[in-house]
């Protein structure tokens, strides 16, 4: 995995962005983070579209004498560029920045752009006119947006604006805490996901994708292997309709051509015959509110028919309905998917495992999320383990105990570093048998290629730590009848100073006048 390190603290921080967020948020005011998350991500959409059409545009003024027409909107449309009509260009709206109408004529933007492109239609914000919109602010922050990428070609602006889009999305699931989880998934939890899985080629999917960090990521990761974009194709799908319209957002901000349907995916599966090669998805944690009593006879419940209470292995058993026939899932879930035996999950889990379907499992370290604190881990499922891309891994489970990599960012997050990712996702391929990958072998206290056997023994409980051991511990050199004399000695100089300490104590507890 050949990438540059980041900033030693995170991986998401990077000057350009930063700077430009606390602008940004400095002209929030009093305005909820929630709130305000589709002011500014509506406003950087927009500009996207217009620097990609303006590029275009020069390109085609440029060609007239050779029959070109800059005004054809066909033009742009055969190049996959949106097409952007007068009234929603983005030097018309930011001359008109410092005007009280200002609200309304962004309104008007995206109400056109949605008229003419309808792959947008019912996606992009038009809420600017309203009265509790502080117009002189908005006014600062289309002239804030103006200087992303300015007079840059088209596929620098989209890279930028692809970034600054990513990094807004990053820090508005911060600052909304809990619920920014619902449509965030930390970018360093998605990068150990995609490193792991690897989808150079195929059908990717993430039936519920959030903002599409997982669809973005994915092509980051062919763009650095130097693969084709075009060579996967993505399907998505998103409950919240908010969420969803970010989604359709943050793919058409990097180019990315996707299938994004809207709608519960448990009740209205948008993709009824999909197989997928790939499967990459973070669901929401131990749902409760999935309506699970409709489903009882739901034909995707193979290996068991999933508690009403909890929606864990009702996702994980519509992941493996989707998986083609030589497909391989990678997904996170809470700590409890791993040895729960509750409302019949347990016995769910026991019938997974025996169908060899578990590939490898990771134990990550809490406090990764901004949902939530609670530890999480990764499942891997592979439908044939003897699929020809890797070595036969028949009857064989991975374990990796991740709990002790990852660093703390502030006081209360906690980051995976390039070095931890390559780590984890180097040990699974040099297990799994990828080509150049190295040879594996088990390392007490992180990773341990067991058997079924092994899982049998233990109850069919999958979590890690049972299975890596204990750390190695390094051999100091001091034999051990020595050691055991000098702690010995230490022990008691303890014990002496321990017994003058409480001597004195009672000692002048006695002169306060309370001795004994």
């Amino acid at each position: 995995m050949a990438r540059k390190p980041q900033n030693k603290n995170s991986t998401a921080k990077v000057g350009f962005e930063q700077k430009l967020w606390q602008a940004a948020d400095a002209l929030r005011n009093n305005m909820d983070a929630a709130e305000y998350k589709h002011v500014v991500l509506g406003l950087i959409f927009l500009k996207y579209i217009s620097d990609a059409f303006e590029a275009k545009y020069a390109e085609l003024t440029a060609q007239i004498s050779e029959g070109a027409d800059p005004e054809d909107p066909d033009e742009y449309r055969a190049a996959s560029i949106f097409w952007v009509p007068k009234e929603a260009r983005w030097a018309h709206l930011k001359a008109n920045a410092p005007q009280p109408t200002i609200g309304k004529l962004v309104d008007d933007a995206m109400a056109a752009i949605e008229r003419d492109n309808p792959s947008l239609k019912g996606v992009l914000p038009k809420d600017y006119a309203r009265p509790g919109l502080d117009k002189e602010r908005l006014g600062q922050l289309i002239n804030l947006v103006s200087d992303i990428a300015l007079g840059d070609p088209a596929e620098r602006a989209r890279d930028t604006l692809g970034r600054v889009y990513e990094y807004f999305l990053s820090q508005f699931a911060s600052a909304e805490g809990k619920k920014g989880g619902q449509f965030y998934t930390p970018t360093h939890v998605v990068r150990v996901l995609v490193e792991m899985l690897a989808p150079y080629k195929g059908r990717v999917y993430d039936p519920c994708c959030g903002s599409g960090g997982m669809f973005v990521q994915s092509e980051k990761f062919i763009e650095a292997h130097a693969g084709r974009l075009g060579d996967i194709s993505i399907y998505g799908q998103e409950s919240n309709y908010t969420t969803w319209r970010l989604a359709k957002m943050n793919l058409a901000i990097r180019g990315i051509d996707a299938q994004i349907a809207h709608g519960d995916t448990f009740h209205n599966d948008a993709f009824p015959d999909l197989k997928a090669d790939y499967v990459l998805a973070n669901p929401p944690f131990n749902s409760s509110d999935w309506r699970g009593e409709l489903l009882k006879d739901d034909k995707r419940w193979v290996y068991g028919v999933p508690p009403a209470g909890n929606a864990n292995f009702a996702w994980v058993q519509h992941f493996l309905h989707h998986l083609a026939p030589n497909g391989i899932a990678g997904f996170v879930l809470a700590n409890g998917s791993m040895s729960s035996n509750q409302s019949g999950e347990g016995e769910i889990r026991r019938n997974i495992i025996e169908a060899d379907l578990v590939d490898c499992m990771v134990a990550l370290p809490g406090q990764l999320f901004y949902s939530t604190q609670i530890p999480v881990c990764l499942w891997f499922l592979a439908r044939d383990k003897r699929n020809g891309r890797f070595r036969d891994r028949r009857g064989k489970t991975l374990f990796i105990d991740a709990r002790k990599l990852g660093t703390m960012v502030d006081r209360t997050h906690r980051e995976l570093t390039e070095e931890d990712i390559r780590k984890i996702a180097g040990t699974y391929h040099a297990w799994r048998g990828d080509r150049d990958a190295g040879e594996y072998e088990d390392v007490p206290g992180f990773c341990k290629s067991a058997t079924l056997d092994d899982i049998r023994k233990h109850g069919h409980v999958l979590t890690p730590g049972r299975y890596v051991g204990a750390e190695a511990q390094e051999d100091d050199g001091e034999p051990f009848e020595e050691k055991m004399k000098r702690l010995v000695a230490q022990l008691k100089e303890q014990q002496a100073e321990a017994a003058k300490l409480d001597a004195a104590i009672a000692r002048n507890l006695e002169e306060l006048g309370y001795g004994g």
